[in-house]
């Protein structure tokens, strides 16, 4: 796709902090100089060519009060992958929730991503997944640093 001025405008705008209001997208469409109804007629068009995969918040844990991130990998038979995804997906203090291939001395192929208010809660939690869904194999690995906490820039003058 040949992006347009305006293109890059939307995309630039959608990469920063999004509005707070009612109508947000009709604040980023007076910005760029556009109608709101232009504005989301070109984001489906560009989600129906696959340049738009997803919109999403970008967390960042420390600042709304998680003390305790950990990224917990669980062996999980194949057949059962969608049905311990829905369960573990249907609990919002999982917030990331992805299949991975395993290696020879690595057999998680299972990943969830938590934030909570301790270590203890986290490990704890992990325990409570594992009873529901009957997956017993599972390592936390604990944040210890964060490095980076940004998307992508596209367009950038």
């Amino acid at each position: 796709m040949n992006f347009t001025e305006t293109d890059k405008k939307i995309i630039r705008a959608l990469q920063s902090d999004f509005p707070i209001c009612s109508e947000p997208y009709k604040v980023i469409a007076e910005d760029i100089g556009i109608s709101q109804e232009e504005l989301l007629q070109r984001l489906e068009d560009m989600k129906k060519e696959g340049i738009l995969r997803k919109m999403g918040a970008v967390l960042r844990h420390v600042e709304v009060g998680f003390k305790a991130n950990a990224l917990v990998v669980w062996v999980v038979p194949p057949e059962k992958m969608d049905e311990v995804a829905a369960k573990m997906c249907a609990h919002s203090e999982v917030t990331h929730c992805y299949d991975r291939n395993t290696a020879p001395d690595w057999p998680y192929n299972f990943y969830t991503m938590i934030h909570m208010d301790s270590k203890e809660s986290c490990i704890e939690f992990a325990r409570e997944l594992s009873k529901e869904t009957g997956i017993d194999q599972y390592e936390l690995q604990f944040t210890e640093r964060e490095w980076k906490k940004t998307s992508m820039q596209y367009f950038m003058e």
